[in-house]
C-alpha cells in the first residue's frame, strides 16, 4: 500500500542526513495521501535503514492503519499542523544546526538571500520554545509559520511545509543555507546587505517558473 510514497518519504529523509539537517535517527518525515491519510514515519530508525514497510499509515485521529512500528514522537503535532493546515501535502521537522543556533538569538530569520525567498517565501519567524512529543509544538507551527513554508521551534529544531514534499524538502536544505551565509556575513562583521520586500517578493515569483514542466 503506497509503496511509492513511502519511498519517496524514505529518500527525503536521507536527502536530510546528507545535507546534515538530521543526525542519525532525528527529525521526522510526513506526507498527506488524501484529506484523511498520512504516511508517518516511525519512532527511532536511520532513515538509511528503513525500507517501505516501516512507515506508517494512519488516520488525522491517530489511528494506524498499516504499519507495525511506532509512528513518530511528535505525531500528535504532525497531524494538528495537518488537521489546521489543509493545503500542507508534507511536513518535514529537523535540528538542523545552523538555523536552529541562530534561533536561539533572534525572533526571526531575515531573508537577506534570495535563495531563502525562493524556497521558504520570505523570512522565518522563530517560535517560542514547545517541548517535543507534544500538542504545543503543533500549535507554535501553526500560530508562527504565517504564510512561509518554514519556522524555527525556539531551542529545538526547524518545521518545514509545503504542497509537495520536494517544496518542504527545498525549505529546510536553504534555510539551512541562509543561515550558514548569514552566519558567515555576522562573524565578518559590517552592515549586512538587506533585500527589500519588493526584491523579496520578485525572488518569490521567479522560483514559481524554476525546474522543468511537468507536460
Amino acid at each position: 500500500m503506497l509503496e511509492k510514497e513511502k519511498a519517496e518519504i524514505i529518500a527525503a529523509g536521507i536527502k536530510l542526513d546528507r545535507y546534515g539537517l538530521i543526525s542519525l535517527s532525528g527529525g521526522n518525515v510526513s506526507m498527506r495521501v488524501d484529506q484523511e491519510t498520512l504516511l508517518v514515519t516511525p519512532s527511532g530508525m536511520m532513515y538509511e535503514e528503513m525500507v517501505p514497510a516501516d512507515v506508517l499509515v494512519m488516520n488525522l485521529e491517530g489511528e494506524v492503519i498499516e504499519g507495525a512500528r511506532r509512528p513518530s514522537v511528535d505525531t500528535i503535532a504532525i497531524r494538528y499542523i495537518f488537521q489546521q493546515m489543509p493545503t500542507v501535502n508534507a511536513v518535514i521537522h529537523t535540528h538542523q544546526p545552523y538555523a536552529t543556533g541562530i534561533g536561539l538569538v533572534v525572533d526571526r530569520i531575515d531573508c537577506d538571500v534570495t535563495t531563502l525567498a525562493n524556497t521558504a517565501k520570505g523570512p522565518v519567524n522563530v517560535a517560542p520554545y514547545s517541548s517535543a512529543a507534544s500538542i504545543d509544538m503543533g500549535y507554535a507551527v501553526v500560530d508562527h509559520i504565517g504564510d512561509q513554508l518554514a519556522v524555527v521551534l525556539k531551542n529545538h529544531g526547524v518545521v518545514t511545509i509545503g504542497k509537495s514534499l520536494k517544496e518542504a524538502l527545498y525549505a529546510a536544505v536553504y534555510l539551512e543555507e541562509a543561515a550558514k551565509t548569514l552566519y558567515v556575513a555576522h562573524s565578518y562583521g559590517g552592515d549586512i546587505a538587506k533585500l527589500d520586500e519588493e526584491q523579496i517578493q520578485t525572488a518569490v515569483e521567479v522560483f514559481k517558473d524554476y525546474g522543468q514542466s511537468k507536460s
